[in-house]
């Protein structure tokens, strides 16, 4: 049929972000990209835009994969603000051990690359992060922390999954990143004071 795509957009975007995810933004040619979606160079612009576009695509599609993980791992009850971050790290820690997706996370190494993307790009990376965060401090309101032990305790989880994102990169075995999420989520008891 005149005008209508032979391959399967959904497909190409899939692989379109794994290319992003293995490579970062700025390796991620477009050479790289039709090699890993299997398109030319005009199927790959008239269906995706350019560059910069399929990338906000590839990291839109990531996060409604693996974001809804996170939140319902999240979702209560949980006996403890460390039970929390237990759960959210293993989210991770399970991502990681797939052997279908790359190394890493897609949104971890768009991070480490944040000069690199337009300004819709830094700001969609940065709105996801901090999307995460506030997920993060709302679990662990819920799970008993007061507002400062939340607040901190989501910025330090949210850099524990980043730098277990690069450790998987770099070739940290299995036990290596499961040992650096146990360690996270041993949060000693805080004294609180009376009300």
């Amino acid at each position: 049929m005149a005008g209508r795509k032979q391959f399967d957009v959904d497909e190409a975007l899939r692989r379109a972000m794994h290319v992003f995810w293995r490579w970062g933004y700025s390796e991620a040619s477009i050479d790289r990209l039709t090699e890993g979606t299997g398109l030319g160079r005009s199927s790959l612009y008239a269906t995706f835009g350019d560059k910069g576009t399929l990338f906000r695509k590839s990291l839109q599609r990531y996060a409604q994969t693996y974001h809804p993980l996170y939140d319902q791992a999240l979702t209560g009850p949980h006996p403890s603000p460390s039970a929390v971050v237990s759960a959210y790290l293993r989210v991770t820690l399970n991502r990681i051990a797939d052997p279908a997706v790359p190394d890493g996370c897609l949104l971890t190494v768009s991070a480490t690359q944040f000069p690199a993307l337009d300004a819709e790009g830094q700001a969609m990376v940065r709105a996801m992060i901090d999307g995460l965060r506030a997920m993060l401090e709302q679990a662990l309101l819920a799970a008993g922390a007061d507002e400062p032990e939340a607040a901190e305790l989501a910025l330090c989880t949210l850099a524990t999954n980043k730098s277990l994102a690069v450790l998987s990169r770099a070739g940290f075995s299995s036990e290596d990143l499961a040992t650096v999420a146990a360690a996270a989520a041993r949060i000693p008891e805080r004294p609180h004071p009376p009300r």
